[in-house]
């Protein structure tokens, strides 16, 4: 019958409940045991484990299967996975790299864009200016660089009296292909 995709037995009811609650109090010991790296800006691994925990958790909650224990294991699987490659990127460069996007530099000394790292950002001009916009920058010429980091936020390095050197320290590690 029709009706039956609109309607919920209450006991169907009652398990999506308990599932919730349970699947909400995992995340949050899951959560607090990451530590504050769960919050902070998301690198590609990240982001794919937090779109895995939330299939996860979507799944666990409004499915019979997988049960509330296999879901619950599921979890704790990923946020181990993400504490292991966490600890593994801080402590080997190579893991780092594999795992994390290079930030790439997209604007250099006195606002000139660098059309070749823009393409393969695939940021456009008019994002730049939004950008700009957005660091509070009247006069471009004051641009030492803008960067995009490797979690997609955008940095802009402006206003020194002194010309940015290449080897400075805050552009260690930075993509520059137009250089």
């Amino acid at each position: 019958m029709a009706y039956e995709w609109f309607l919920a037995s209450p006991q169907a009811l009652l398990g999506v409940l308990v599932t919730t609650l349970a699947m909400y109090a995992a995340v949050l010991v899951f959560v607090r045991a990451a530590g504050v790296r769960s919050f902070a800006e998301m690198s590609a691994f990240d982001v794919a484990i937090v779109v895995a925990i939330g299939s996860t958790i979507a799944t666990t909650i409004v499915a019979e299967s997988p049960s509330l224990m296999a879901g619950g294991f599921a979890l704790l699987l990923l946020y181990g996975c993400q504490l292991v490659v966490s600890r593994w990127r801080s402590r080997k460069a190579s893991v780092e790299r594999a795992v994390d996007n290079r930030p790439i530099r997209l604007m250099g000394e006195g606002g000139r864009m660098l059309a070749e790292n823009m393409r393969v950002a695939r940021v456009t001009e008019d994002d730049l200016r939004r950008i700009v916009r957005s660091a509070n920058i009247v006069d471009y010429t004051t641009i030492q660089a803008v960067v995009m980091e490797g979690t997609g936020s955008v940095n802009v390095l402006h206003g020194h009296s002194e010309a940015l050197a290449d080897s400075a320290w805050v552009l260690e590690n930075v993509r520059d292909y137009s250089a």
